[in-house]
């Protein structure tokens, strides 16, 4: 089925040293970009905010090529790079450097608003909550993908937190098979909805492709994009508390293989097998 042009506009902002520092390091730019343009919008504002270091550079060579390459990559998918410099101060502690980009990307995401319908903000710092109310207040949708160490109080304030974990091909899964997410055999993330604690048996969901119904939760739906994997607590490769699940802030990673199980109590096709917890 075709994409209908929506008209939307979207603005994506990106603090690179916290999404990199608590999670997220390897995130796929093109694949945010996709995901924030999901629904045929427009990516009118496309912004990485990056700590740089002026001082390494001119003395170490791997680290200017590295950035640089990096730089270029964002640039290449439609990203302004916008670099923080690096300042040094000395206390009695020590040497410390300070590069914050925080105040840089709320007042150009508040500036940059007025032609904007969907801002989404990549980043898990909690001193983003009032840029986030100011954003709403100004008319725009504001979304939240992030990682690790995510404020609960960010989580909140958004109109949509989405663990960038859960994004397909956002940040990439190991995976030895070659298999594309979703296929039988690859690894994927998702979370436990349901958890039968007495006979210790369960459902994952994970989204099988980037949609824009990502509401459509419920996968008996023939147009849900997200898809069930039953599992067995036996399957846990790592230690997990199963008084907490089912739980929607645990993400976990897991190989899908086809269901051996035809009773209608485990009736998914998939089944999640060699599971951990992220």
């Amino acid at each position: 089925m075709s994409k209908i042009q929506n008209y939307l506009r979207a603005g994506v902002y990106v603090d690179v040293s916290n999404i990199t520092m608590n999670g997220g390091y390897g995130m796929q730019y093109d694949i945010l970009r996709e995901f924030a343009c999901r629904d045929g919008a427009t990516p009118v504002r496309l912004n990485a905010y990056i700590s740089y270091d002026p001082e390494r550079e001119r003395s170490d060579r791997n680290y200017r090529e590295a950035q640089f390459g990096f730089h270029d990559k964002l640039r290449e998918q439609g990203f302004k790079v916008i670099l923080k410099y690096m300042k040094w101060y000395s206390d009695e502690s020590g040497r410390i450097g300070k590069a914050n980009a925080d105040l840089d990307l709320a007042v150009d995401a508040l500036l940059q608003s007025e032609n904007l319908d969907r801002v989404l903000l990549a980043t898990g710092d909690g001193d983003f909550v009032q840029v986030v109310n100011a954003l709403q207040n100004r008319g725009c949708r504001v979304e939240i993908v992030a990682f690790d160490n995510v404020s609960g109080d960010l989580r909140s304030a958004a109109d949509m937190y989405f663990s960038g974990y859960l994004v397909p091909g956002l940040l990439p899964v190991a995976d030895e098979n070659g298999k594309k997410w979703g296929e039988i055999g690859s690894a994927v993330r998702g979370q436990c909805y349901y958890f039968n604690q007495s006979k210790k048996f369960g459902f994952m969901r994970f989204l099988e492709k980037i949609d824009s119904e990502l509401w459509k939760v419920d996968t008996r739906l023939e147009d849900s994009p997200y898809k069930t994997a039953y599992f067995r607590a036996g399957d846990f490769q790592n230690s997990v508390d199963l008084e907490r699940l089912p739980n929607r802030d645990m993400v976990f990673e897991f190989l899908l293989a086809k269901n051996p199980v035809s009773d209608s109590a485990q009736s998914a096709q998939l089944q999640a097998v060699e599971i951990r917890v992220l």
